[in-house]
């Protein structure tokens, strides 16, 4: 069955191109040349992937994927000639699975797009099954993560956490107290290999930290083990 991808593109030779590739991989391709009718076009066609350009007409793709993040659990994936640091770390932290360059041969596009559906896939909820057999609830002290409903209370206070965020957060409580390599996270979460450069992850935790109340420069509830990874603490949510 072919995926339905919107993709947000004001260039048309570039679109038409892209999108005659994609259609050969099993990809359905709905092009909208407007940042401003975009969100109205994803909410109408609602595909499985969102591929956004950032420089578009009405509203840049930065904005488009701030905003669309919240409600849309599907992978939104940044494809630019932007290729800036900081450009990258803006479109991960407002909730991009990836950040391609167009530069990117073709080739290397579909796998990258192919990887965040089959993650996708994974993640998407299993047939029901008996009550017994479904992932409970997790208490650390102060913290309760609800996989079910995809909930995470802190202290009282329900914490809002994006389709990634929280993925991230149940991998780490699922193994809490032993350190997970970056590599394992960003297999797990994205389905790519660690190239030794990408910093999502970094960024992630980062993001991820910042919403539970961890110290940053101290962090004390998902520690930083030097040349290791990351440890989600049994003791930090007292």
């Amino acid at each position: 069955m072919a995926h339905r991808v919107v993709f947000v593109e004001d260039d048309p030779e570039l679109s038409g191109l892209i999108s005659d590739f994609l259609s050969r991989h099993e990809m359905e391709v709905i092009v909208e040349a407007r940042g401003d009718t975009a969100m109205a076009v994803i909410e109408r066609e609602k595909p499985d992937l969102v591929l956004l350009d950032i420089m578009l007409p009405g509203k840049d793709g930065l904005t488009i994927c701030r905003e669309l993040r919240p409600n849309f659990l599907g992978p939104i994936v940044m494809l630019t000639s932007l290729d800036s640091d900081m450009n990258q770390i803006l479109g991960l932290e407002l909730g991009a699975n990836d950040y391609i360059l167009k530069t990117t041969p073709p080739s290397v596009l579909v796998a990258r797009l192919r990887a965040q559906l089959r993650h996708a896939g994974s993640a998407m909820p299993a047939p029901a099954e008996p009550a017994a057999k479904l992932p409970q609830k997790r208490l650390f002290g102060q913290l309760t993560i609800d996989p079910i409903n995809r909930d995470v209370w802190l202290a009282g206070e329900q914490i809002v956490l994006s389709t990634s965020d929280f993925d991230l957060l149940w991998l780490l409580a699922s193994h809490a107290g032993e350190i997970q390599k970056r590599e394992t996270l960003l297999k797990s979460l994205r389905g790519v290999s660690y190239d030794g450069l990408d910093r999502s992850i970094d960024v992630a935790i980062s993001r991820l930290r910042k919403k539970l109340g961890d110290n940053p420069n101290e962090p004390f509830r998902i520690k930083t083990v030097r040349n290791k990874g990351y440890l989600f603490s049994l003791s930090g949510w007292e």
